[in-house]
């Protein structure tokens, strides 16, 4: 059995893809197929990506993040949307958090070239509508940029401005 190794030219490749894709974030799995008992992926993403706030409602899906590159902002919420917690994500930060099952969270990428890695119970199935954050635009919608540039900035006590698409 041969060990899997990922170097520091597979995550600029990575970084590279993230770049040039329409959603401007790219993965690798680790796991070898979605229905993996434990999934794990890295995950390079730019600025401008968007990655709307969900939750996993089994009582299994935790998530765990790690920040191997660059800076992502793990956001918390409130089940109203208020933000509750910030957490600066980063090898020199904190470079890895574990959200609970049943949390709405987002991540926003705070520097050019972040990779990260995630890992999570499987087997994997897609977030349904319904754990997407009702008071959160959509994915390509029309209000998606500016709620990502509401989440740059946005502290915690802050509820999400009104967003077409929310």
């Amino acid at each position: 059995m041969t060990v899997k190794t990922f170097s520091s030219a597979d995550f600029t490749a990575l970084a590279e893809q993230a770049k040039a894709a329409p959603r401007r974030r790219a993965n690798l799995n680790v796991h070898a197929s979605t229905d993996a008992n434990v999934q794990r992926l890295f995950i390079a993403t730019e600025p401008d990506t968007y990655m709307r706030p969900h939750r996993h409602p089994e009582s299994h899906k935790w998530e765990f993040f790690a920040v191997l590159r660059g800076r992502l902002d793990l956001l918390v919420f409130s089940d109203a949307g208020k933000l509750t917690q910030r957490v600066v994500l980063s090898p020199t930060a904190t470079p890895a958090a574990e959200i609970p099952p049943g949390v709405f969270h987002a991540y926003v990428c705070m520097q050019a070239g972040t990779i990260g890695l995630e890992i999570k119970e499987g087997a994997y199935f897609p977030t349904a509508e319904h754990d997407f954050a009702p008071w959160s635009p959509a994915e390509r919608s029309a209000g998606a940029a500016d709620y990502v540039a509401w989440m740059r900035t946005a502290e915690p006590g802050a509820t999400p401005p009104t967003i077409p698409g929310t």
